[in-house]
């Protein structure tokens, strides 16, 4: 039987510790080994593949919880990386959080959620103090990207984008395909077609509510659009990666701060 499909509203912090496995993040397979750190953003599908023998320290918190400006609050940001540097400073800090999460479940006072709250941001600075950093000089692909992120089911025009952004549409397609060798309007349609693959592993709709919250008037165009993107119809795509999931699962068991 398939590990179960998960697309959780909250952030999913993974920092092993030992073992070998595999974690797949938006259809992307990303091994886990000693030191890896996953970090799995709202909205985003994963699959726990391989994680019998895996431990380590799992964090689970809300988009709020993320400071702003964080790396970590961008959602393109990396997913798997390996740690640098002293990864022993991360340790401590996911311990000190578990600790005193622990000990405010046990006997919380007035300071408890301050403290917790304070101890995540000493986790995630760490965190993303080892993370691998963005480009430099891609401010208008950030631009576009947030753009893209927000609005992807109100228009599929890179020129809706460049008008509202004060680009003109060569210069986002220029930045875009630096940035992530992809057209513009390719990176817009990634998008949608990344939503859709979304809503069809997870959400257990049909595929005319799928159209619709990806944008689409009516599912025959939506249809036609996946398919010429995919090579795959959205009902095989579904029946494909739902497969015997089964009913949608909790996170792996292991050390959890």
């Amino acid at each position: 039987m398939n590990p179960p499909v998960q697309r959780a509203d909250f952030h999913v912090l993974a920092i092993v510790g030992s073992g070998q496995g595999s974690v797949t993040v938006d259809f992307v397979r990303h091994r886990l080994v000693r030191g890896t750190i996953v970090w799995i953003r709202p909205g985003r599908v994963h699959r726990w593949d391989d994680v019998a023998g895996v431990d380590g320290t799992l964090v689970l918190f809300r988009p709020e919880s993320v400071p702003h400006g964080s790396p970590g609050a961008d959602p393109l940001g990396p997913v798997s990386w390996r740690q640098t540097g002293r990864p022993s400073l991360i340790r401590v800090a996911a311990d000190h959080l578990r600790r005193e999460y622990d000990a405010a479940a046990v006997r919380p006072f007035s300071g408890s959620i301050a403290i917790v709250h304070a101890l995540l941001e000493v986790l995630l600075l760490r965190v993303n103090g080892c993370a691998p950093p963005p480009p430099a000089g891609r401010e208008a692909f950030a631009a576009y990207a947030a753009a893209v992120e927000a609005h992807y089911a109100a228009s599929r025009e890179v020129t809706w984008y460049a008008r509202r952004l004060g680009y003109s549409p060569r210069s986002l397609s220029r930045a875009t395909q630096e940035a992530v060798g992809r057209s513009a309007k390719q990176f817009i349609d990634d998008r949608v077609v990344l939503e859709a693959k979304r809503l069809l592993a997870h959400g257990g709709i049909t595929v005319t509510e799928c159209a619709r919250r990806a944008g689409f008037g009516d599912s025959a165009n939506f249809s036609k659009f996946f398919r010429a993107r995919t090579g795959l119809t959205p009902g095989a795509f579904a029946a494909r990666a739902r497969g015997s999931a089964g009913p949608h699962g909790k996170v792996p068991a292991g050390r959890r701060s």
